[in-house]
């Protein structure tokens, strides 16, 4: 009869422990997304690393093999994140990314324009968390915050270095440049 009450009680206890950590669902559904969107920001990056590649340019390739590298971290962050407070992932299809740009300054400036863009959907889940009193999902997403600050500011640096040396100069800075961004090396700061 003890054996009973006590099972009892764990499957009581256990079930209400389940449920009190799962996300809510709009914390959810933003988080899924948020998922979503990282993998295609990896594939995003992979397909100009390897445009970079054919227009001969390794560095410039390994800037964007290690941003693939960067991206993947974050969907796989943010999944056992979601995992950890016991709710459902649900990984949806992501879209074709593009593979054919015009010059090496038009990628730089549309990596920049998708982080924005990411930048964006970070404060947008940040505010659910704030709306829905998510306070563990709250401080979760600080780190992406600051990330986005960073991802910004690299790109951005490369968009002024692009456009000192001219954007497409076929000279000496395109060369430096890219001998440059072949020393950046993926490094898992999740």
């Amino acid at each position: 009869m003890a054996f009973n009450t006590l099972h009892k009680y764990h499957y009581s206890f256990t079930t209400t422990l389940k449920l009190h950590n799962m996300l809510k669902t709009k914390v959810l559904e933003a988080l899924n997304e948020q998922i979503n969107a990282e993998q295609f920001s990896a594939l995003l990056y992979l397909s100009m690393s390897a445009w970079f590649e054919n227009k001969g340019l390794p560095g410039f390739a390994n800037w964007m093999y290690v941003q693939y590298q960067e991206e993947l971290t974050h969907a796989n962050k943010i999944f056992k994140y979601v995992v950890e407070r016991n709710s459902k992932v649900e990984l949806k299809q992501i879209s074709q990314v593009p593979v054919e740009f015009d010059s090496v300054l038009q990628v730089a400036e549309q990596s920049l324009e998708h982080e924005q863009h990411v930048t964006g959907m970070i404060n947008n889940l940040v505010n659910i968390a704030i709306d829905e009193r998510d306070h563990a999902t709250h401080s979760f997403l600080k780190w992406f915050l600051d990330e986005q600050v960073e991802e910004e500011a690299s790109v951005r640096e490369i968009i002024d270095s692009l456009k000192l040396i001219d954007g497409e100069a076929k000279g000496n800075g395109l060369f430096m440049l890219d001998r440059e961004l072949r020393k950046r090396i993926f490094a898992d700061e999740t």
